[in-house]
């Protein structure tokens, strides 16, 4: 994808380039989202999506519709959705990065213990029970977000454009936690159209990820019933214990970047309602 660096002093219309860019890639992420896309290349393209947002804020027009006092409203929602952005990207972050030390946790007690002993219950127990304690983290995540439909107001233009770019955000964020999930979370049929239009019309496509974790949740009721447990299943449990840790590594360090983004976009932002 194409870093976007174009400058303009024009009038941002749905042909402006700046447009174009960050329609493009809001098109590239809604398209993942229906498809079998990596969770890497999806928070990387979200990066690139913040890269095009930022030269969309410079554009005299749309500073000009944020900071009119006569529509401060529409300005207060774009600076309370940024904030919003990076609470769940900083959650999203967090539940990843303790999803990661549970697996990691559960390696180090697989190696330890030796084929043919007693079965591995209390390992596996605990790590059930740090994933039910993330998922607490998760379902409360989800409520906040539907709790703040109410509030939303109808826009056109630079906000409009902004919005648009705040809901794929928070899809890709939600997709994620529900990855993660146990529950397998999803957006209820009932209303979530501030989260996302798309999430409604068309299910997210984590599978690959998804598959994965379950995989993995199966193997592991397998070791924790298992009085007689050989060393094959356990190297194989190990190895896909190990691959699913490098899916998240990768993720964490992509979500440490979108967050450094999110972050600038909001100083952005407030530097534009403040003037």
């Amino acid at each position: 994808m194409a870093a976007c660096h174009i400058r303009s002093t024009s009038l941002p219309s749905r042909s402006h380039p700046l447009n174009v860019s960050v329609e493009d890639q809001l098109d590239r992420l809604r398209s993942s989202q229906t498809t079998s896309t990596s969770v890497y290349h999806k928070l990387s393209g979200l990066k690139v999506l913040y890269d095009c947002v930022e030269d969309f804020l410079q554009l005299p027009l749309t500073q000009q519709t944020l900071s009119n006092e006569q529509q401060k409203e529409r300005g207060e929602e774009v600076l309370s959705g940024s904030l919003l952005l990076l609470d769940m990207c900083s959650t999203t972050r967090d539940v990843f990065s303790s999803t990661k030390e549970c697996l990691q946790e559960l390696e180090s007690s697989l190696r330890r213990r030796k084929s043919g002993e007693s079965g591995f219950a209390s390992e596996v127990e605990a790590y059930m029970m740090c994933r039910k304690r993330l998922d607490k983290t998760i379902r409360k995540c989800f409520k906040n977000l539907k709790s703040m439909e109410k509030n939303i107001t109808s826009a056109v233009d630079a906000v409009s454009m902004l919005r648009e770019v705040k809901e794929i955000s928070l899809e890709i964020f939600q997709s994620l936690l529900s990855m993660v999930s146990q529950t397998k979370a999803r957006s209820s049929s009932h209303g979530w159209s501030v989260v996302s239009k798309l999430f409604q019309s068309k299910r997210v496509s984590c599978e690959a990820e998804l598959n994965e974790f379950e995989k993995i949740d199966a193997e592991l009721l397998v070791l924790k019933s298992s009085k007689d447990i050989n060393s094959v299943q356990v190297q194989n449990t190990l190895k896909g214990l190990e691959a699913l840790e490098s899916t998240i590594q990768e993720a964490e360090e992509e979500l440490e970047a979108v967050y450094r983004t999110l972050l600038k976009t909001r100083v952005t932002i407030l530097n534009i309602l403040s003037h």
